[in-house]
């Protein structure tokens, strides 16, 4: 036990010191951030931060494991959630440079065994998550093929709402084989790892690989590998920065292609996150995954030539502020250290004792402001209610929606809430109170899309 504990205190040391030498003011001040975040349980990962084409910081901050007993190094691995879509997207703009395919066609020209609601979802739906296609829970392909197989009918017509199904995603990986004649992994490999020289990139590489920085909860406990979906790009962090270099420099697809991947309906993502362009343009670049305590976010300032890539074995929804921050360190300007969040703790609460968790919400909100983050507390609440959504606990997830239209609300944010609350009713065929609160929202926020969608589909 000794020396386990010799060790400990050993990587506890190298941990007040990047694995990257900072000899400027700005890469000092950077790595304070990161080490006060990491002492305070908000950050545990990789992060690279280059400024004008020069790499300014570089480090590996805490712990490849739950076991707190090995440092991380930049040369592990990590997965990145929703990020990773940004490499089917690229791939179908490949493909449709090429002449392969069209963004306007249907895809039952390309996958015909689907149900006949395929006649009418063109590709760029897929793209940016108008199909239609409603969530789909399931763990592997073959369970997301037999959902599809047995749909009878979208939760909507396509182009007139978003949804964030990971259907849009499995349906372009396969549009993707059928047109290239490759496995999706093999195209990747081929079109987009090679030329870039991604020489640590992995696809599907199992989480519990030997370069894997393991993912584990604020409780230390490691995830434990389970079945998934496939076409999950594991890299590490030098990797994706070649990556979005790339993509933001238009050397994998052209400037057309890019604008087409960073259309996005209403307040929805687009297949590139959020991706802003002016006269033309691409200015700015970010983009947030997470996917079982793993956690990454891309921000690329065109504008002032800077990006900040963080990556995250240890999910704490903090990263945003983090980035924030090195952004502000970059402009000489004030920055503070994220807190812990409120919605992690929350939402576990709710999920194991609804009333207990309510309970726990007010005592945070009453008794530890100086601890928890209580900025965006509409935010907190609207997510936790959308995770017990998803976990079909429907009424509870219309009670903490509810709980926020308590709080002193922007009309944008009162409008989401209650757009949350249409959506959840709607899904249990309420449709007289989803048109309620469908009206609530619009009211406060005439041009959220997403609600007008669900009071026009109510109306035909």
């Amino acid at each position: 036990m000794k020396n386990n504990l010799l060790r400990i205190i050993f990587f506890s040391t190298l941990l007040t010191s990047p694995l990257y030498a900072q000899t400027d003011p700005l890469s000092r001040r950077i790595d304070s951030l990161m080490q006060a975040a990491h002492r305070i349980g908000v950050f545990n990962g990789n992060v690279i931060v280059v400024n004008k084409g020069q790499t300014i910081y570089k480090a590996a901050v805490g712990f490849a494991d739950g076991s707190r007993q090995y440092p991380l190094t930049q040369q592990k691995r990590f997965d990145i959630g929703s990020v990773a879509k940004e490499f089917n997207g690229i791939s179908v703009m490949l493909l449709a440079e090429k002449g392969k395919l069209s963004v306007t066609d249907h895809i039952r020209k390309y996958l015909p065994e689907l149900p006949a609601w395929a006649d009418s979802i063109q590709i760029a739906h897929l793209l940016n998550y108008t199909s239609g296609l409603p969530g789909n829970p399931a763990n592997t392909d073959q369970d997301v093929l037999n959902d599809l197989l047995a749909l009878k009918h979208l939760a909507n017509a396509p182009g007139k709402s978003y949804i964030y199904s990971y259907a849009n995603v499995y349906l372009q990986q396969r549009i993707i084989e059928k047109v290239s004649g490759l496995k999706y992994h093999a195209f990747v490999e081929k079109n987009i790892l090679k030329p870039l020289e991604m020489k640590h990139t992995a696809m599907d590489l199992p989480i519990n690989d030997t370069t894997m920085a393991v993912a584990f909860n604020n409780k230390f406990v490691n995830e434990k590998p389970r079945e998934t979906t496939t076409g999950w790009p594991r890299l590490t962090v030098e990797d994706l920065y070649r990556f979005m270099s790339a993509v933001d420099s238009y050397k994998l697809v052209g400037k057309a292609s890019v604008q087409q991947l960073s259309q996005h309906f209403g307040e929805g993502e687009s297949s590139l996150g959020e991706a802003k362009f002016e006269q033309g343009e691409l200015v700015w670049h970010q983009h947030h995954g997470s996917n079982y305590n793993y956690e990454a976010l891309i921000t690329h300032d065109l504008k002032k030539d800077r990006f900040v890539i963080l990556m995250t074995n240890n999910q704490n929804f903090k990263v945003r502020q983090l980035a924030s921050a090195i952004l502000s360190i970059l402009d000489n300007a004030a920055y503070t250290v994220p807190k812990r969040s409120l919605y992690l703790e929350l939402r576990e609460e709710m999920l194991a004792d609804f009333d207990a968790g309510v309970a726990f919400y007010r005592t945070a909100r009453e008794q530890k402001k100086d601890f928890y983050d209580l900025s965006f507390e509409i935010g907190d609440l609207v997510n936790t209610g959308k995770f017990l959504m998803r976990r079909n606990r429907i009424d509870d997830a219309i009670r903490v929606f509810t709980l926020g239209l308590l709080l002193d609300l922007q009309n944008k944010d009162y409008a989401i809430a209650c757009q949350f609350i249409a959506e959840a009713y709607k899904q249990q065929g309420k449709t007289d109170l989803a048109i309620l609160y469908a009206q609530q929202a619009i009211r406060k926020d005439p041009d959220n899309k997403i609600v007008r969608s669900i009071l026009d589909q109510a109306a035909h």
